[in-house]
């Protein structure tokens, strides 16, 4: 059975000045996937996804959403899709009803009371319907930013970087209102500059200077990644690095607060080495163990080496 797809672009690109944001984008995201962007700051991932809303547009190629072409029919796109930008306009001296009822009349929805309904049970924020937009925690915004987003029950929605700021906890139950929207059938697009968050896609692209360097699932993504990797964590963590940095056998360090990743050739050797070399040194070593590379070691490793 042949997958549907949800969007499909094709060589677009965009220049502001003398940077280009984006260069020749190439890829295509399957309808009812959660599909993640991911790259560092000025990668080109807001960009790209301003131009698949329709918010800008391309200097060259096309995309198609939804069956709409972007260079034809950008208003059949905005009518079928959902965007929350980074910067989305929730208006402060609205209660969370009056939100949801303004951006229900943008979009030319008339009987949206059970609707805004749903959407309040389904962010639990039902019992603060009547609070002001402007006394909403952060998290809290967000998902009241989400359910507006929701309000035209639009059938793909684009989230740039919809969890930026806000604390752990509403990070999760965030994640968890994504979660339910698969199960509605809806597809997403989102960017996140969080590889944690990137482990929960169904597929993900790592992008950097405008350019997709690989997409795939986060699974095969990880073999990508070059030897195995050992984690060693030491009191002296700097000295342990300049140690280490011009041993023999091992091809990249990864620094992560208290603790080194090491890519090695072979683990079981490497250990050992790494033990006796760092004992010569007068360095001790907490714990030194193998583990599984993740999302993040994968795009550190491309970005630095290619």
């Amino acid at each position: 059975m042949k997958t549907e797809i949800a969007v499909e672009i094709t060589e677009l690109s965009k220049r502001f000045g003398s940077t280009q944001a984006v260069d020749r984008l190439s890829l295509s995201v399957d309808a009812g996937e959660m599909f993640g962007l991911v790259g560092p700051d000025g990668a080109g991932k807001t960009t790209t996804i301003r131009m698949l809303c329709g918010a800008i547009s391309p200097d060259s190629g096309d995309a198609n959403v939804l069956g709409h072409s972007l260079a034809e029919d950008i208003v059949g796109i905005k009518q079928e899709i959902g965007y929350l930008s980074q910067k989305f306009s929730l208006y402060g001296d609205l209660t969370v009803d009056e939100n949801i009822e303004f951006f229900a009349e943008i979009h030319n929805v008339n009987s949206y009371s059970e609707r805004r309904n749903q959407l309040l049970r389904f962010t639990r924020l039902t019992p603060f319907r009547d609070r002001l937009a402007e006394r909403l925690s952060g998290g809290m915004r967000q998902k009241l930013a989400l359910a507006c987003t929701l309000i035209h029950t639009p059938k793909l929605i684009f989230l740039d970087e919809p969890t930026v700021g806000v604390d752990p906890v509403s990070r999760r139950d965030f994640w968890m209102i994504l979660a339910d929207l698969l199960k509605q059938g809806i597809t997403v697009f989102l960017t996140t500059p969080y590889l944690d968050e990137a482990e929960r896609c169904t597929r993900v692209a790592l992008m950097n200077e405008g350019r997709i360097m690989v997409c795939d699932s986060p699974s095969k993504l990880k073999t990508l990644m070059k030897g195995s990797m050992l984690e060693l964590v030491s009191p002296e963590i700097r000295k342990t690095y300049n140690l280490l940095k011009m041993a023999q056998g091992i091809s990249e360090i990864q620094a992560f607060g208290d603790r080194l990743h090491l890519v090695v050739e072979d683990s079981g050797n490497s250990e050992e080495k790494i033990r006796q070399l760092l004992a010569t040194g007068g360095i001790p070593i907490e714990s030194i163990r193998r583990i599984a590379p993740s999302l993040e070691n994968v795009f550190i490793s491309m970005v630095r080496y290619g």
